[in-house]
């Protein structure tokens, strides 16, 4: 090592050179320049210099320090963990709650214990008469038994659940054993990998903003495990430089890592917990609960003129098959039937749709759908439908006829299963229908006369309707209660349409929605679910027919927070009767969707569309990799400079730069210092050799050695004697 010039005998330097070795030798055969076995050279390169930096790191000599046990770094590391295993509070067992609660409030005894203060007589054993940590043996107990409770809670131990689950707990009773410097960077670590895992759960901004300040809390900690007497205002301040070099590094993966088809953190969902939205069948009070939903369904951008509220129906499930109470999709006829024929007679409107996951495959869509998104398909009934289940949050653009016409010439098996009913039920409603019949009515006839029954007699649109608890649930509705919601008028006017002899079928989805101010966009809730239906009539095709805006025009012409009574359940933010929680609504849904657009819809498409606009070309994954170790490369170049600047002659420590010059002015006299020579050998030198200069280069040696060698406690004063320094320097005339 001693051969070695000086600049290579730096770590830092020597690995530096290493990486300019091994890059080319990647880099090249994905740019199909070298040969593949120059690649694996590489590579084993690179994992043995990662071998050596880790090995060196883990026989480091302060891994073994001892820490005490009341220093501010436990707390710090303590308020971290914390931090990061708040938001899995209420995700875990009741039970695993408590115990890692109590386990950090047993840690917490231990180090006050630690930091009570001796008395006369009292022994020097840390915890004689205080808390003290578990024995081995009692460690070991509890980390089987843990292990055991998790298993017996999920039935295994791998997964997201359990695997959250056995990480947290195994980090509470990590604490317990904390001693060494060893064991606070394992459990620094660990913390850096618990804030991955609050990912596995939600990607919104506020959890990122949450899990942002805990990486700095954590950063911070990890600092002053490294500092003889840390403190926190400059612990935090360092953190926070670190996590600023930090950003170009983080951008440049960002923009350039190989986009995955899934999300990054893309683990299926527990069977077990329910998704807010549609569903593959409506029943009366199903859609009454999603009013009482403000959860965001989808938000929509209009290039152009945004249609009227009338005409925002958004096309979801299909359903024909109806059994006294619920309705359902069915299954599919057994003879032939046509493919589903759209005639648009309106221009049609273009928009884009981002979708939130709700788990099924339809995709909604303005009704009429006139073209499909890429990789989906329409269904006989116009639903638009995914190759899979939306899993994850989707952007798609669509196109729509406001006015059209969709399957004039219908199938007969289509026609006949349009048609069925359950036998033996709903006698009045079948009743109802047989007076039409017999009145010799056209269809459109049929189905005014029914709407203005609707708009005439005391039927009443609500959220909150009563229990329908008769088997004939429809003649019960329509003779009865007479007070619904969207789904209770669907069904009963589809029910009646079918027994009077026109095909008829219900139609879900969303009516409306709210126009974001701030954003400039459309904003559905899950609040604004809807079912309409559809009639088919000879010459027209399949019809809409919306029986609730018979009942309640307002519904469809002003939203559902202007048609629902005071009294009646619905979200604040859908009824919007706060204008100042409204406006904080929009702008806080307005910065969600940005986060949503632009940060979790980053998928390979649109990174293909950044990087075109930008003037490069990615189109194959050999391109992007070596665009991304580019960029890396060139982010960690920049880091350092930053990093390094204060090595940099401009920025060098101003104490310094006043004893420096107070050395030149010296040197002009012919008084030089020599290389190996200390201040105050120096400063006795100079004044023998200049005695009309004695006092003022000893007070200027004094105040540079105190300043360098015992610095003041405060900032403040440090500043006011570094001033006073470069005033005695800049004063002395030589």
């Amino acid at each position: 090592m001693s051969r070695l010039p000086p600049a290579l005998q730096r770590p830092w330097v020597r690995e530096a050179l290493w990486c300019a070795l091994i890059a080319p030798m990647v880099a090249a055969p994905l740019l199909g320049a070298a040969p593949r076995l120059l690649l694996a050279l590489g590579s084993a390169l690179a994992f043995w210099r990662a071998y050596v930096i880790g090995r060196r790191a883990m026989h480091a000599r302060q891994h073994d320090v001892a820490l005490p046990l009341g220093s501010q770094s436990n707390w710090m590391l303590l308020a971290s963990l914390a931090l990061v295993l708040a938001p899995h509070a209420l995700r875990l067992p009741a039970w695993l709650t408590v115990l890692v609660v109590l386990f950090i409030g047993w840690r917490i005894a231990v180090m006050r214990t630690a930091m009570r203060p001796l008395t006369r007589g009292t022994s020097r054993s840390l915890f004689r008469g205080g808390v003290r940590p578990p024995p081995r043996a009692l460690l070991v107990a509890m980390v089987s038994a843990a292990s055991v409770g998790v298993f017996l809670q999920y039935g295994t131990l791998f997964g997201r659940e359990p695997g959250v689950a056995l990480l947290s707990i195994m980090i509470a009773m990590k604490l317990l054993e904390l001693q060494s410097r060893r064991d606070a960077t394992v459990l620094v670590f660990l913390a850096y990998f618990l804030v991955i895992t609050n990912f596995l759960y939600s990607q919104t901004l506020p959890t990122a903003l949450l899990m942002l300040a805990a990486v700095w809390l954590i950063t911070a900690t990890m600092i002053g495990f490294h500092q003889r007497d840390p403190r926190f205002r400059q612990t935090t301040f360092l953190a926070a430089q670190l996590l600023v070099q930090a950003v170009p590094l983080m951008i440049v993966l960002f923009v350039f890592f190989p986009r995955l088809p899934g999300p990054l953190w893309g683990l299926p969902r527990d069977g077990g917990q329910g998704v807010t939205g549609l569903s593959d069948s409506m029943s009366p009070g199903s859609f009454g609960q999603l009013s009482a939903s403000a959860d965001v369904a989808f938000r929509v951008e209009f290039p152009g003129a945004m249609p009227r509220p009338v005409d925002l129906y958004w096309r979801g499930p299909v359903f024909w098959q109806f059994d006294g109470r619920i309705w359902t999709i069915g299954s599919a006829p057994s003879g032939p039937t046509a493919p589903p024929v759209i005639r648009a007679i309106s221009e049609p409107i273009a928009y884009t749709v981002t979708l939130e996951p709700h788990f099924e495959r339809w995709l909604l869509a303005l009704d009429m759908p006139s073209a499909l998104p890429p990789e989906t398909r329409m269904s006989g009934e116009f639903v638009l439908l995914a190759n899979g289940q939306v899993r994850t949050r989707v952007r798609y653009e669509g196109r729509a006829a406001l006015d059209y016409r969709v399957n004039e010439n219908e199938s007969e098996a289509n026609l006949r299963r349009a048609l069925q009913l359950p036998a033996g039920l709903n006698p009045r409603t079948l009743a109802l229908a047989a007076e039409l019949r017999a009145a010799g009515l056209a269809p459109e006839r049929m189905v005014e006369q029914v709407l203005d029954r609707f708009r005439r007699e005391p039927f009443f649109y609500t959220t909150n309707p009563p229990l329908l608890d008769s088997k004939h649930t429809i003649d019960q509705f329509l003779f009865e209660s007479r007070r619904g919601f969207c789904e209770h008028y669907a069904s009963a006017f589809t029910f009646l349409m079918r027994a009077a002899g026109v095909p008829a079928r219900v139609v879900t989805g969303y009516q409306g929605g709210v126009v974001n101010p701030v954003g400039n966009y459309l904003v559905v809730r899950q609040a604004e679910a809807h079912a309409w239906s559809e009639v088919w009539i000879a010459g027209r095709g399949w019809v809409r027919v919306d029986p609730t805006a018979a009942v309640s025009p307002l519904r469809v012409e002003s939203g559902i927070a202007a048609s629902i009574a005071q009294d009646d359940p619905l979200p604040l933010l859908v009824r919007g009767s706060v204008p100042m929680l409204s406006r904080a609504g929009f702008a806080m849904d307005a910065v969600a969707n940005a986060w949503n657009q632009w940060i979790l819809s980053y998928n390979t498409q649109r990174q293909q569309q950044l990087l075109r606009n930008l003037g490069l070309d990615a189109s194959d994954w050999k391109t992007l990799s070596v665009m991304l170790l580019a960029g890396a490369c060139a982010a960690t170049l920049l880091a350092a400079l930053f990093a390094l600047r204060s090595l940099l002659p401009g920025r060098r420590d101003p104490v310094v730069r006043a004893w420096e010059r107070l050395c030149r002015k010296l040197a002009q006299t012919g008084v030089v210092r020599a290389p190996g020579e200390g201040p105050s050998a120096f400063a006795r030198r100079a004044a023998a050799a200049r005695p009309d200069l004695a006092a003022g280069i000893g007070e200027i040696a004094a105040c540079y050695v105190r300043l360098r060698y015992q610095p003041p406690g405060s900032d403040a004063a440090a500043s006011a004697a570094t001033a006073d320094l470069q005033r005695r320097v800049r004063m002395l005339k030589t």
